[in-house]
């Protein structure tokens, strides 16, 4: 009796499939042992399957298909379990190499999703092992109603870290700085992309605690009471390319005075926020670190008229934060004593603006310049200082200027006016008070004094006599129509120009 191949595999497969799990880790080779042992036994060469023509339910190199380690795509079922031995199985392939000291590569292990959707009742926390090099993709992650509430759906967290105290020093203190960052990491190089994270209003979306270069890409995080996304500790985080919201809206929610959570915390030093899309929470991005930058980002989470914020920089003294080319929308920037600040080419709607909080009285460095701010003709600050705390007694190189304004009240730290005097005084004033932004502060002022044509037929003196109030009086030894331009700066003269 001639056996066929098709017989023979067949054959083997029962065989096999008696001695072993045909899924899972125990499995992962048993399509190739079935290959060898057929072609030994008709006489040919042993071909292995193509990766890229393996099914899903099989591991294909380095890809771990869930479903093969029997998480259910259909949500129905409970597929914590069988996520995390997936991941489990996947940081256990290591190339023998490090990225940072102590970080396993893990070549490139991927945990695919399959494209389907799977209910979890535990956060899928990262083996404390650690590791880099590897990617988590491709589906859509949900809660369950008993899922714990302060839990995140993914969690790279190390079994210790240091972060948690550090981040409660920034908050209370505002001491912590750059010199106390040890990077001591346990992730590196790890991507979550193309991911639905549904936290089902309990607990939050993702935590990334003390990790390295980790990236967060085409991500929908929705549902979440804490946080859509906190990075705490670490360094050189991205979250880019991704829409955030507590509720899944698009604006106009009825609720939305009710919003809460914050979409993405920062308690992290050099991390990147861009083109993200902020849709619904309390705060947009809450930043407790230095060196962020956060660019291309839309924030129409909850309303500054229901007590929302846009971006809320919570680190006082210590912000150095760059803010650009980014659309708050009818929901502000909120700067606890900053320093270093730079927010620039951003458009504000709707009434939105800049508010300079004094926590300690001081901030320097700060650059608001070349906005776009449309509101709706209440008279509304484009920037505006919020002493309720006490006055800001320390302030050093504010630059507040070349804002597009309309339906708002422009302030700025630097000043342009005209005066036009008839003859009948000596006296021109140019007040500044509506325009600049400190009540009672100009640094520096120049001024050009202009006669009329034939109005003055000899030289006369003139002086700058007083700047309190932010007015400019200048005064002539005689009464001459004359015309008066100045212009002032709430900045001290640059002494080394």
């Amino acid at each position: 009796m001639e056996v066929t191949a098709a017989v023979l595999s067949s054959l083997l497969l029962v065989f096999f499939s008696g001695l072993a799990p045909i899924h899972g880790h125990g499995g992962r080779y048993l399509d190739q042992r079935i290959r060898k042992l057929e072609a030994s036994i008709l006489g040919q060469k042993a071909v292995s399957p193509s990766p890229s023509s393996a099914p899903w339910g099989q591991r294909s190199g380095r890809v771990y298909g869930v479903t093969s380690y029997g998480a259910d795509p259909t949500g129905e079922s409970d597929s914590t379990d069988a996520i995390l031995r997936a991941i489990s199985d996947a940081f256990q392939a290591r190339g023998g190499r490090d990225l940072m000291p102590g970080i396993p590569d893990l070549g490139g292990s991927q945990v695919h999703l399959e494209g389907g959707t799977y209910k979890i009742s535990r956060p899928l926390r990262f083996p404390s092992s650690g590791g880099g090099n590897f990617m988590i993709h491709g589906g859509s992650i949900r809660a369950s109603d008993d899922f714990p509430a302060d839990g995140y759906l993914i969690e790279l967290r190390p079994s210790s870290s240091s972060s948690s105290s550090k981040v409660e020093k920034q908050k209370t203190s505002g001491e912590y700085s750059l010199a106390e960052e040890t990077f001591s990491s346990s992730y590196e190089f790890v991507t979550l992309k193309d991911l639905l994270l549904d936290s089902n209003l309990r607990g939050g979306g993702v935590a990334v605690v003390d990790s390295l270069r980790t990236t967060i890409d085409n991500c929908y995080i929705a549902r979440f009471a804490s946080d859509g996304v906190i990075v705490r500790g670490g360094h050189e985080t991205l979250v880019r390319n991704s829409y955030i919201g507590q509720h899944i809206t698009a604006g106009g929610d009825p609720g939305e005075r009710n919003f809460s959570g914050v979409g993405i915390t920062l308690a992290g030093n050099d991390n990147i926020v861009t083109d993200v899309v902020i849709f619904s929470a309390g705060v947009g991005i809450a930043v407790l670190g230095q060196a962020n930058t956060i660019t291309g980002v839309h924030c129409y989470n909850k309303a500054t008229a229901w007590g929302g914020i846009g971006i809320h920089l919570r680190l006082p003294g210590l912000t150095q934060t760059r803010i650009l080319n980014s659309y708050l929308d009818f929901t502000g920037i909120v700067a606890e004593d900053p320093v270093q600040l730079l927010v620039s080419g951003c458009f504000f709607l709707g009434d939105a603006a800049v508010v300079l909080r004094s926590v300690k009285g001081s901030m320097s460095g700060v650059s608001v310049v070349d906005n776009v701010f449309a509101g709706s003709g209440n008279g509304v600050e484009i920037v505006r200082l919020d002493e309720s705390a006490g006055r800001f007694g320390a302030v050093d190189q504010i630059v507040v200027d070349r804002n597009s304004v309309k339906g708002m009240r422009v302030r700025s730290t630097v000043g342009r006016g005209t005066a036009r005097g008839d003859g009948n005084g000596t006296s021109l004033v140019v007040d500044f008070s509506d325009v600049l932004l400190f009540p009672d502060m100009i640094k520096h002022a120049q001024y050009t004094l202009l006669p009329d044509e034939g109005g003055a037929s000899a030289f006369f003196g003139h002086a700058l006599r007083n700047t309190s109030g932010n007015r400019v009086v200048v005064e002539t030894d005689s009464a001459v129509p004359a015309t008066i331009y100045v212009w002032v700066d709430q900045n001290p003269a640059l002494s080394n120009v």
